[in-house]
């Protein structure tokens, strides 16, 4: 009787907290569950060194005042490589270590992932003697075969990694939620369009292929943005067509079918022989590697949508709204969506891990990632090199594996907190 009375009590207090709102009983079970709440806060922790990577390692100062004027050299390299800007003749080429400063405050780790450091090179171990003036340019983490610094290179690859999974996830989540929401929303029969714009869209979505294939080389986001605008030249042109009176009629377009074949057709291919396929024909672009594995890791997330969507569109609320005369973009999208959300973040945190695995396994190949930028893949294809190298096996297989860990406990902690029925 004890234990019946409990569960009692507990029912009450869960019935209590999903009255006060859905979104905070999510984030109050979330938090009940340790370890995914401290992989969020660790992985905020790799966030802060991914964005300040520059801050924490750098051969260049914070700020210098250097004859008399002050200089902040690290946002003028930031300005310097948008092309904004340009150094001044006495920044040119220097060792920014040999310059005679008025007064300067520089990074507690005084190398780059670039710097080379001859005297340490090659495959200078942790805790072997180095050749440094004192403690402060200690290469703590050991040196590669050029002489970069180990540290810098894991500080520097975090930020790669991060990016890597979070601008192709975000490129997942747009052309998931777009396909996942039409499909599921109006399924078979629930989309209306005109002859007119039927016939455009089949003609013009192909010429938005063929030029998003010819601008790829030059910029995936490009590429994106010229389908775009052919795409919506097509419509404009479906609208003068709307005069004839034969294109004018509208007709049922069963874009749940099609979405849902289209998805399957892109599941049927392997990720990996996708993305190496593509890798290998252009020229290494760490841009080139976030779309790509963007534009094939969408359909966890459509699958998502559609599948929520298919249970709210049915719902009061939703049929209310369509009697009030709505249009069914505007439901869809300021009412339906916002509602079907939650099972899409479990989705991008699993998305983000395996986006991190793949650009590892991608740098490890020496396939997509500019070699120059020392990702965590490409410091341990350096230890297949040197196998007495150990250091360069460790610390990046660790980070690897410490960041896909995290972001997988994250995704079930989601996993739990948003479905109440899996509560224990």
């Amino acid at each position: 009787m004890l234990f019946k009375k409990k569960n009692k009590k507990e029912d009450s207090q869960e019935k209590k907290e999903l009255e006060q709102g859905y979104w905070p009983y999510v984030r109050r079970q979330f938090k009940k569950n340790k370890r995914a709440l401290f992989s969020l806060y660790f992985v905020i922790f790799l966030a802060f060194i991914a964005v300040f990577a520059d801050f924490i390692a750098n051969d260049k100062p914070f700020m210098c005042q250097y004859k008399g004027s002050f200089y902040f050299p690290i946002f003028k390299e930031y300005a310097v490589a948008a092309g904004v800007s340009n150094w001044q003749e006495d920044f040119r080429n220097v060792n920014w270590y040999d310059l005679k400063y008025d007064m300067s405050i520089w990074p507690p780790i005084p190398y780059k992932n670039t710097t080379m450091d001859q005297d340490n090179a090659p495959f200078v171990a942790p805790f072997a003697k180095q050749k440094i003036k004192s403690n402060r340019w200690r290469h703590w983490f050991g040196t590669n075969k050029l002489g970069n610094d180990v540290f810098a290179c894991m500080i520097h690859g975090t930020r790669i990694a991060f990016l890597v999974g979070i601008v192709s996830m975000g490129i997942a989540l747009i052309i998931g939620l777009f396909f996942g929401s039409i499909s599921g929303f109006f399924g078979d029969d629930r989309l209306q369009l005109s002859r007119g714009k039927v016939i455009m869209n089949i003609l013009f979505f192909p010429l938005a292929l063929f030029y998003f294939s010819r601008f790829f080389s030059i910029s995936f986001f490009l590429a994106i943005l010229v389908a775009i605008v052919v795409m919506v030249i097509g419509n404009l042109i479906a609208k003068l067509l709307d005069y004839v009176p034969y294109l004018k009629d509208k007709i049922s377009v069963p874009v749940d079918i099609i979405v849902t074949r289209f998805i399957e057709i892109v599941v049927s291919v392997p990720v990996l022989i996708l993305v190496l396929s593509v890798v290998a024909v252009f020229p290494p672009s760490i841009f080139l590697v976030m779309g790509v594995i963007g534009a094939v890791r969408w359909t966890g997330i459509a699958r998502f949508i559609r599948a929520e969507l298919l249970r709210v569109r049915s719902l009061e609320y939703i049929e209310a709204a369509q009697v009030l005369g709505y249009p069914k973009w505007y439901i869809l999208f300021k009412h339906a969506l916002p509602n079907a959300l939650a099972p899409v973040f479990i989705a991008v945190a699993f998305g983000i891990a395996a986006a991190i695995l793949i650009e590892s396994f991608l740098s490890f190949l020496g396939f997509g990632i500019p070699i120059e930028l020392n990702t965590w893949g490409q410091l341990l294809t350096q230890s297949r090199q040197a196998p007495d190298a150990w250091w360069l096996a460790i610390f990046p297989g660790l980070a690897i594996f410490v960041t896909v860990t995290l972001f997988n406990l994250i995704g079930e902690g989601l996993t739990d907190a948003i479905d109440p029925r899996l509560k224990q």
